[in-house]
């Protein structure tokens, strides 16, 4: 059949439109293309700032201000994340946050010794590599989880205790600070009252705080980090599990990121934060039945809380205790910020 005149006129036409629109991305439609939002970067983050008392006992002023803290530092590492910074600067960069909020207990606002002294613990690991560094009884460094993280990109070394890591941290130039920069009247009130009980176990409803952040970016690497006070009134050079690679935290690519908060004595015992993600690992368990594994079965009521996050980006807060302050961003929109069950 000869086409009419206009069908060869038409043609042609017809003929480039559609070179034009296969030739510029294969396969795909140009002008569907375009019309098509950008997906965006998967990120995903969680944040813990202690577990223990009952929220419910606490004063409204104390929940506001635990809430208002909670919040910004997820902002904080939330903005990071979503403009496609790194999981480790997100968790170093929340985590200094929390450091110098004084309701809780980590840098400013951190518990005393016996003695009634500081002694401040960190850690923070990668998981594309699994590098690691941590620092245990430091007494002048206002961020003690960036110390660990130059413990990890600056020497050979994984854990740097007391006047080493106080060395190491004038030698980079870290921020440091008199001591009672860190005490509040807070902190000093509890280490008043266990001295009247003669060290024994004191009644507190008061909020308590170890900080944590784990982070998955928009890269696929995950990382976490732990910062501490310690136990109040706790014997000096006593060592509980946030300064612990595999007890307080722990981050792995292949599997998820970890950071613990409870008596850390326990979770040093169980490993807590590596168990997580070996059950992952060697038994095939998703992130949800690895934490509530360890955290209702490992340990026992009242030992303590867990925030993770796998590579896919599910986040998990688990507890046995009566509250855990925490919060939860994702590139989906979740925002979440929660204090007690």
């Amino acid at each position: 059949m000869i086409p009419s005149t206009r069908h060869r006129f038409l043609a042609p036409w017809f003929l480039a439109l559609g070179t034009w629109l296969f030739a510029v991305t294969p396969g795909t439609s140009p002008l569907v293309a375009q019309t098509q939002p950008p997906t965006p970067a998967r990120y995903a983050l969680a944040i813990h700032g202690g577990v223990g008392t009952d929220p419910a006992k606490w004063t409204p002023e104390q929940r506001d201000a635990r809430t208002r803290s909670l919040t910004a530092a997820l902002r904080i590492g939330q903005r990071i994340l979503a403009e496609g910074g790194s999981s480790l600067d997100a968790v170093e960069r929340v985590i200094r946050q929390l450091e110098d909020d004084p309701v809780f207990n980590a840098g400013r606002g951190a518990v005393l010794n016996a003695e009634g002294h500081h002694e401040l613990d960190a850690s923070i690991m990668d998981g594309r590599d699994r590098s690691c560094g941590a620092v245990t009884g430091v007494t002048t460094v206002r961020h003690p989880i960036s110390l660990a993280r130059l413990v990890m990109t600056r020497t050979r070394h994984v854990l740097l205790a007391g006047t080493g890591a106080e060395q190491f941290a004038e030698k980079m130039g870290v921020e440091q600070v008199a001591p009672d920069w860190f005490t509040t009247d807070h902190a000093r009130r509890g280490w008043e009252e266990a001295r009247r009980q003669q060290n024994q176990p004191v009644p507190d409803d008061r909020p308590k705080g170890t900080v944590g952040c784990v982070a998955l970016d928009s890269h696929g690497n995950l990382a976490a980090g732990t910062s501490t006070g310690g136990l109040t009134y706790k014997m000096p050079g006593r060592i509980g599990d946030s300064p612990i690679v595999g007890a307080g935290t722990y981050a792995d690519n292949g599997t998820c990121a970890v950071s613990c908060t409870g008596v850390g004595e326990h979770f040093i015992r169980h490993v807590v934060a590596h168990d997580i993600s070996a059950r992952m690992a060697y038994r095939g368990d998703s992130l949800a039945d690895a934490v509530r594994h360890v955290v209702h079965q490992t340990l026992k009521p009242g030992d303590g809380g867990v925030i993770a996050v796998d590579r896919q980006g599910q986040i998990v807060l688990e507890f046995n205790t009566p509250g855990m302050s925490r919060g939860a961003a994702d590139s989906s929109g979740r925002f979440t910020v929660d204090l007690g069950r």
